[in-house]
């Protein structure tokens, strides 16, 4: 695949293929660009980047629930279910002789299947990324929801200022980091971001680590529990909350198709792809261990919130302020990955019979500013719309995990599924649905129950579990 003609044949049915999450080589009108395909660790770090995003943070809470080891079991396992249903979409794909997601969709149930995917993607992104930007406002400018206030990076650095408040650092940052990352082509072209994206995650991991092991060494914590607490149904039942966090952690596969058409070697993807999985779940891992080693069963529904108090050590500030801010600069350089899928996509669904969007410079600016816009009205005055995300976030990252790979096997439109396979699948959808039925009975019940404690963390499991 990577001598002779193959690579040109490769490129140019990248070009010629209009098909959501399918980026061209074409970057204007004057033809091809100096681009020789994407590296395998450009391919993973961006992958990896697609994974890890805000749901990191919910780990150690189902770590509170779950108990150690079925936890660590459960990340490992879930990994290893998402590795299955990836190789089923690109089994798939080089049977129909797909360059997308959406065409595997397309090659198994037609428009029908292709529109369905899009609208999906759309949604659940369009989600994420509101979500991420009310994060990095909280982190950086402060919160006051649920009557309390909670001071952010800035305001505790510099005190309370017009250009420090939400809405002027939200703006900064669209205006500084969003719109310039969001401007790429091609999803490679955001390698390095993406590379700086698993070291500032890697971060995290490392100071609440060290300062996990610096209070177990000084007695200042006890060792975490290794299995959950189950006394009477309501704990057995409590045990379910964790499930939507856990099934939709790896959640990444709208971005495989885009990482692969840009690969110079296409054989390449499956090693980037258990690399990713493997390097995410270390990350995982890590941060679920020393999360709950550190707070124990003070652990809360988003661990970052642990970090407002004292630490219990010398500096507690400095480094909680450390963390902080390396959790939102990683949210903003993951934000660029996700909104790549979102514009082709979305793109796909208004535009369906336009040429490439990478070679209309006229439509990529339109679709990008408009969306941009959007995602940051969203995030500053519709606060009601996290409700909203809360139902239709976890649905949409299930179907685009499991549900559509598992659909897609069931269906076996080229006749290669093993026995094997199906039962996989019928596994997957299983899990889905459930995953569904929880988040959306927990968000459904919490509206009613406020000030029910055991709903409130169901209701904070299941809205982590589509960030």
């Amino acid at each position: 695949m990577t001598t002779g003609s193959s690579q040109p044949e490769k490129n140019k049915r990248a070009v010629d293929k209009k098909a959501p999450l399918l980026p061209s080589k074409r970057e204007d009108e004057g033809g091809f660009d100096e681009f020789s395909g994407a590296s395998f660790a450009g391919g993973v770090f961006n992958l990896s980047t697609t994974i890890v995003g805000a749901g990191i943070m919910s780990l150690p809470a189902t770590m509170k629930i779950l108990g150690l080891v079925p936890g660590i079991a459960m990340i490992v396992f879930v990994a290893f279910l998402t590795d299955a249903s990836i190789e089923m979409l690109m089994k798939f794909s080089r049977a129909g002789k797909t360059d997308s997601y959406g065409g595997v969709m397309g090659d198994a149930f037609g428009r029908i299947g292709m529109i369905l995917l899009q609208i999906c993607v759309v949604v659940n992104n369009v989600g994420v990324m509101i979500v991420y930007m009310i994060i990095i406002g909280d982190v950086l400018s402060g919160t006051s929801s649920g009557g309390v206030h909670h001071s952010g990076v800035l305001e505790g650095w510099f005190g309370e200022h017009w250009w420090n408040g939400r809405t002027s650092v939200l703006a900064a940052t669209t205006l500084i980091v969003f719109a310039p990352l969001a401007s790429f082509k091609r999803v490679d072209s955001l390698q390095y971001t993406s590379a700086l994206s698993v070291a500032l995650a890697v971060v995290f991991v490392v100071i609440t680590a060290g300062i996990a092991i610096v209070k177990l060494v000084g007695g200042g914590v006890a060792l975490p529990r290794l299995f959950p607490y189950v006394l009477d149904f309501t704990s057995i039942g409590k045990l379910f909350t964790a499930v939507p966090i856990l099934v939709t952690a790896y959640i990444c596969h709208y971005n495989v198709h885009t990482i692969d058409n840009e690969l110079v070697d296409n054989t390449q993807i499956k090693p980037i792809v258990r690399t990713s999985l493997l390097l995410c779940s270390v990350v995982y891992i890590s941060t679920s261990f020393f999360g709950f080693l550190l707070f124990g069963e003070y652990t809360l529904d988003d661990v970052l919130a642990n970090f407002d108090s004292d630490l219990g050590i010398p500096y507690s500030s400095v480094f909680s302020d450390i963390v902080r801010v390396s959790y939102a600069l990683h949210l903003m350089l993951v934000f660029p990955i996700i909104f790549h899928a979102l514009r082709l996509n979305l793109d796909g669904l208004v535009f369906p019979a336009a040429r490439p969007l990478s070679s209309d410079n006229r439509r990529f600016a339109l679709l990008s500013v408009v969306l941009l816009a959007l995602i940051f009205l969203a995030a500053n005055f519709i606060p009601s719309i996290w409700d909203a995300f809360q139902f239709t976030g976890a649905t949409a990252a299930v179907c685009i995990g499991f549900i559509f790979p598992a659909a897609i096997t069931l269906k076996d439109t080229h006749g290669i599924s093993t026995y094997w396979d199906k039962i996989v699948s019928v596994f997957m959808i299983i899990l889905a649905v459930l995953s569904n039925a929880i988040a959306i009975y927990s968000n459904a019940h919490s509206l009613f129950t406020k000030d029910d404690k055991a709903t409130t963390t169901l209701a904070s499991a299941s809205r982590f579990a589509f960030i």
